[in-house]
This record gives structure tokens, C-alpha cells and sequence, in this order.
């Protein structure tokens, strides 16, 4: 068969179809992004309701520049100091804690399994008060510490269920095995369990990554400090009491959104992976 004939195969009408729809939808769900860089571009006399969906006169970046110099620089860094340590104890502590609840099972490991996830299901709001007043009692109110800590104490439930999960398709032989030639809880979770969990860990990384970045609540309550606060917060105090410069907003949500975007592009494909080899199965 010749490659013009494999080629006319594969693009039967229902093929075409399928691409074409897909094609609808990624347009579609692109339009906000498309709004975002458009009003961005423009200046604050060009933004209107009636002319939104219009390309700028002349396209121009300014409105970035002002968000990210009177606005969003030392935020986004404050980000970038709580998303990376949060994000690399989440990791792991799930991962530890998914090791000994799947293959170091104790009397009553169920039941504390169990607790643990109910933590998934408690609303920040309702924790508010006592949370403030545990940091205060420690010295880390109003500061990064202080929402390291909060994230890390929350991410445990689903980073161990994503753990757990996926240390329970590792055959039990291999800890069998590392037993034999006399290996311990730590030396069969560093030489065994650490090598086969790059997947779980993909998948935990990217899921508390893109959690912590664009969480508000936490950031707005623990950190009363203009100069700690995170970008979610100074992004929303773009927004000012007597009109917005919509165009600036705009800009700064599209620098906010960046490093999730760029996560998902470039880690996207092993997020996949991740999911497919068993870390989120229930």
C-alpha cells in the first residue's frame, strides 16, 4: 500500500470531523486568553465593552510593564518562594506517607487513611480563625513560613491518596526482595519505591504547584503584610475603588497565569503519563 493510500485511509470523514471539533473547542477555549493579550495590548482609552473583542491600533506592552513594575515584581517572587518549598515537602511527605499506609500497613493504617482524607473535604473558611490564632501562637503569622506550612498541612490528604495509590500497583515482591538482601524501611523506600515514583511525583508536583500559585484565601488572611503577599492577592489589588485599568489587570493576569501554563506545556505530556500509570486510580 502506498503512502498517498495510507494517508487518504486515515482521513476518512469521521477522522475529519473529530479534528474539526477538536479544532472548535481548543478556539473556544482559547478566547479568554485571546481577550487577556488583546486588552493588554491596548491602551486604557481603547478598553471598552462595545469593542472588546476588537484587535488594539497599535499594539503595544505597556500595560504589562506597569503591572509587573508597580504591581506584580516582588509579589510574583513571594510566589516563587512559597510555591517551591510547599510544593517539594508536599511531595515528599505524600510520598512517605503513601509508602508505609500501602506496603507498611499497621493496625488501625485504614482508619488513619480514612481521617486523613477527610481533610480534602474541610472548607478553608471553616478553619480560618483557629489557623490564624495556632500561627500566631508559633511566630509565623503574616509570613511565608507561615503559608508554606498551611499548604504543606493541606496538600497531605491528596498527595497521599495520589501516593498511596500508586504504591499499590508496586508488586510486593520487590519489597520482599530488598528484605532479603537486607534492606530496611528507608533503604527499600530510597533504592526501590523512590526510583519507580518519577510519574507520582510528576503528577503531585504539577497538582500542588499549580494549587498553591493560585490560591487566594490563605494568601490574603495569613499574609497582612503588603511586602509578603502573594501575586493572587496583588493581582486582585490591581483592581482599584473608584474605577480598574483594565488593561494593566488584563496584563497582569496573563503574567499571574504564566508559570501554570508554562507547567502544563512542558510537563503536561508526563502529567499524562502519570495519571495513566496508576496515581490518581482509585
Amino acid at each position: 500500500m502506498t503512502t498517498q493510500a495510507v494517508a487518504r485511509r486515515r482521513l476518512r470523514p469521521g477522522r475529519i470531523a473529530i479534528y474539526l471539533l477538536m479544532i472548535a473547542f481548543a478556539i473556544f477555549y482559547l478566547l479568554p486568553v485571546y481577550l487577556l493579550l488583546i486588552t493588554g495590548m491596548k491602551s486604557f482609552a481603547e478598553v471598552s465593552l462595545s469593542r472588546m473583542w476588537d484587535w488594539p491600533s497599535r499594539i503595544s506592552f505597556e500595560s504589562f510593564s506597569v503591572a509587573w513594575r508597580d504591581y506584580l515584581g516582588n509579589a510574583f517572587v513571594n510566589s516563587l518562594k512559597l510555591v517551591i518549598p510547599a510544593t517539594i515537602i508536599s511531595c515528599l511527605l505524600g510520598s512517605m506517607n503513601g509508602y508505609v499506609l500501602s506496603k507498611w500497613k499497621f493496625r488501625g493504617s485504614d482508619a488513619l487513611f480514612t481521617a486523613i482524607l477527610f481533610g480534602m473535604f474541610i472548607p478553608y473558611q471553616s478553619i480560618l480563625i483557629p489557623l490564624v490564632q495556632f500561627l500566631q501562637s508559633i511566630g509565623l503569622y503574616g509570613s511565608i513560613s507561615g503559608l508554606i506550612l498551611v499548604h504543606v498541612v493541606y496538600g497531605i490528604p491528596i498527595t497521599t491518596l495520589i501516593f498511596r495509590n500508586y504504591y499499590a500497583g508496586v508488586p510486593t515482591e520487590l519489597l520482599e526482595a530488598g528484605k532479603i538482601d537486607g534492606s530496611g524501611f528507608f533503604g527499600i523506600y530510597w533504592h526501590i519505591m523512590a526510583p519507580l515514583s518519577i510519574p507520582g511525583f510528576v503528577v503531585v508536583a504539577i497538582w500542588q504547584f499549580t494549587s498553591i500559585w493560585n490560591e487566594f484565601l490563605f494568601g490574603l488572611i495569613i499574609t497582612n503584610a503588603p511586602e509578603q503577599r502573594p501575586v493572587t492577592v496583588a493581582l486582585q489589588n490591581i483592581a482599584g475603588s473608584q474605577y480598574t485599568l483594565w488593561n494593566v489587570q488584563m496584563a497582569g493576569a496573563l503574567l499571574v497565569a504564566l508559570p501554570t501554563l508554562l507547567v502544563y506545556i512542558f510537563l503536561g505530556r508526563y502529567f499524562l503519563r502519570g495519571l495513566l500509570a496508576g496515581s490518581l486510580k482509585g
